[in-house]
């Protein structure tokens, strides 16, 4: 049987994957906010090393009230806005409906199933360059690979559905057997590489052509490497060589974050810093870099005027 999609969020992650779904025959239905009349009107476009592409007509919405029950739900905003998940997601879910959080951070999932204790959860990892740089149009950098690990997911099919209905879209998918490792793992690169490229209005490419960027990017890695094992999740510090020579080879790029700061946006701080760093702490081991770098975006998000 054939999946129904919601995107919300259709940024630079819910725009590129959406589209890249809806451009291969599947049915996908995007919530949008600003840019709603603006997609209405043009479409959407992205543009991508694999191939540029525009759609023209897609299902877009202003309101959840006004869109379909879906079966599986591609939450893609930033996780400042999750706040807003237990009043959105009621009128798109059906009882067997599947909500995947393609979210950064730690501890989103379980968030969730607090808020909405009946909901079939699942999180996305995508390891993707990707930016929103106007009304309805995305551009797609580098990567793209999206890992998917069930939260509570019993029947793990669907997972494999996705997985497939992205394959074929182009985009390499695969369920992650393990969530928690894999939410550590995408952490490895997020904590120091988001943070930095803030703290010292750069990019990727600037940190790893600087000796002394390079090991503090490097020692913060091996930080969330050691923090995750005292967990009990089992990470090895190559793991960290792998991150750093992935970064290398990346197209030079501004995180996330950064273009959050850059416009002036809140930083999703909370997920991505202080909630591994208090759990890490809970279970015995502190990330002393990581809790300056933390304390050094608080500063920063506490001067920003929204």
């Amino acid at each position: 049987m054939a999946l129904k999609y919601a995107v919300i969020g259709t940024g630079a992650l819910g725009g590129f994957y959406g589209g890249k779904l809806a451009r291969s025959g599947n049915d996908v239905h995007f919530l949008f906010r600003s840019d709603y009349d603006f997609v209405k009107q043009h479409g959407l476009s992205i543009d991508s090393p694999s191939g540029d592409f525009h759609l023209h007509d897609i299902a877009a919405y202003r309101n959840v009230n006004d869109m379909p029950q879906c079966d599986v739900i591609l939450i893609c905003l930033k996780t400042i806005h999750n706040s807003m998940l237990g009043r959105m997601l009621p009128p798109l879910m059906h009882k067997d409906s599947l909500v995947i959080l393609i979210q950064n951070g730690l501890g989103i999932e379980e968030d969730l199933a607090k808020a909405l204790p009946n909901v079939t959860i699942a999180g996305g990892l995508a390891f993707i360059c990707s930016n929103k740089i106007g009304p309805g149009h995305i551009v797609h950098l580098d990567y793209g690979k999206l890992n998917i690990g069930s939260h509570n997911a019993k029947d793990p099919s669907i997972l494999q559905q996705v997985c497939d209905d992205f394959n074929q879209a182009g985009i390499p998918a695969e369920v992650s057997p393990n969530l928690l490792l894999s939410r550590w793992q995408k952490l490895v690169w997020n904590v120091p590489f988001n943070g930095m490229t803030v703290v010292l209005n750069t990019t990727t490419d600037q940190l790893m052509q600087n000796e002394a960027t390079r090991q503090l990017a490097y020692d913060m890695m091996l930080e969330v490497i050691a923090g995750a094992n005292q967990c009990g999740v089992a990470l090895r510090e190559s793991f960290a060589d792998k991150m750093m020579e992935l970064t290398e080879q990346m197209t030079p790029y501004a995180p996330s974050m950064k273009l959050d700061y850059d416009h002036k946006r809140p930083m999703e701080i909370g997920y991505i810093y202080s909630r591994p760093l208090q759990t890490a702490l809970a279970a015995g081991y502190e990330m002393k870099k990581v809790s300056v770098l933390e304390n050094q975006l608080r500063f920063i998000q506490d001067r920003l005027i929204f």
